[in-house]
C-alpha cells in the first residue's frame, strides 16, 4: 500500500505520518503538497527516515527538459515518480533513470476519466484501448510500471507481459463512497484484476481514525491475497 499525503502544507502531512508510525513505510507527493507545502523538502526527509517516496508528478515536455527533471528526482533517493505515457517522454525518462533506484511510472488515462471525456479531449479511442496502448508504448520504452484504474489491471499485465509494475489509484474500501474517482475500485478487486501497488489517499487522510481505516484496508487486501493463493493453488493442481 502507498498512502497519499494529499494536503496542502507540511504540517498535516507530517502530522498523518506520525500517526501511522511504523505501519507505512511507502507515501505518495502529489501536486498540492510538492507545490505548495514543501513537498520536495518533505519527501526528502522521508527518505532519510527510511520511508519510500512517491512523487507524483506527472511530467510531460520535450523529452531534454524530462530527462532533466526525472534525474533531479532520481538524486532524491525516491523510489517512484510519474511520467505521463507519451512515447517520447518515456524513452528520454527511462533513459535518465538508469543506474539509480527511480521507477518511472507511465500515467495512462486517469481515473477521473472515462469515454466522454476522452472524446472531448480529442482522442479517437476509449478508456480500455488507450490504456492497453500506452501500457505497450511503456514496455517498448523501457519504462519500470504502469499508472491505471484497476479496472484495466489484467489488460495491462497481458500489455506488458507481466514485466511492469501496475500501481492502482482511486482505491475505496467496502461500502464508502467513491466521490469523482469514476473507476474507483477496492482493495480486493484491485489487487484479484493484478494490481501491484495500491495508493489510497482520502479513505485514510479524512479518516476520524487515520490508523483505523488503515487496518481495514490492509484486512481487505490481506484477504484478497489470500483468495488469490487459493486460486492459483487450484489452477495448479487443474
Amino acid at each position: 500500500m502507498i498512502v497519499a499525503l494529499d494536503f496542502s502544507n507540511r504540517a498535516e502531512a507530517e502530522k498523518l505520518v506520525g500517526q501511522l508510525g511504523e505501519r507505512v513505510r511507502f507515501y505518495k507527493i502529489g501536486y498540492e503538497l510538492f507545490y505548495g507545502g514543501d513537498g520536495l523538502a518533505l519527501g526528502k526527509e522521508l527518505i532519510k527516515a527510511g520511508k519510500k517516496v512517491f512523487f507524483d508528478l506527472k511530467l510531460l515536455d520535450i523529452e531534454n527538459t524530462v530527462a532533466k527533471g526525472v534525474a533531479a528526482i532520481a538524486a532524491t533517493g525516491a523510489s517512484m515518480l510519474t511520467i505521463h505515457g507519451y512515447p517520447g517522454a518515456m524513452r528520454a525518462a527511462a533513459e535518465a533513470a538508469k543506474g539509480s533506484d527511480l521507477d518511472v511510472l507511465a500515467v495512462s488515462v486517469l481515473t477521473s476519466m472515462d469515454d466522454n471525456d476522452l472524446m472531448e479531449a480529442g482522442y479517437d479511442r476509449d478508456v480500455e484501448s488507450l490504456v492497453g496502448l500506452r501500457a505497450y508504448q511503456a514496455k517498448e520504452a523501457g519504462m519500470d510500471g504502469v499508472v491505471c484504474s484497476a479496472f484495466e489491471a489484467a489488460l495491462v499485465r497481458r500489455m506488458t507481459e507481466g514485466k511492469l509494475k501496475i500501481v492502482t489509484p482511486g482505491i475505496r474500501p467496502e461500502g464508502e463512497d467513491f466521490g469523482d474517482q469514476k473507476r474507483a475500485v477496492t482493495p480486493g478487486d484491485a489487487l484479484s484484476w493484478g494490481a501491484t501497488h495500491l495508493v489510497v489517499g482520502r479513505p485514510i487522510t479524512r479518516a476520524v481514525d487515520p490508523v483505523a481505516a488503515l487496518f481495514k484496508i490492509e484486512e481487505e487486501m490481506i484477504a484478497a491475497d489470500a483468495l488469490n493463493e487459493d486460486k492459483e493453488k487450484n489452477e495448479r493442481e487443474k
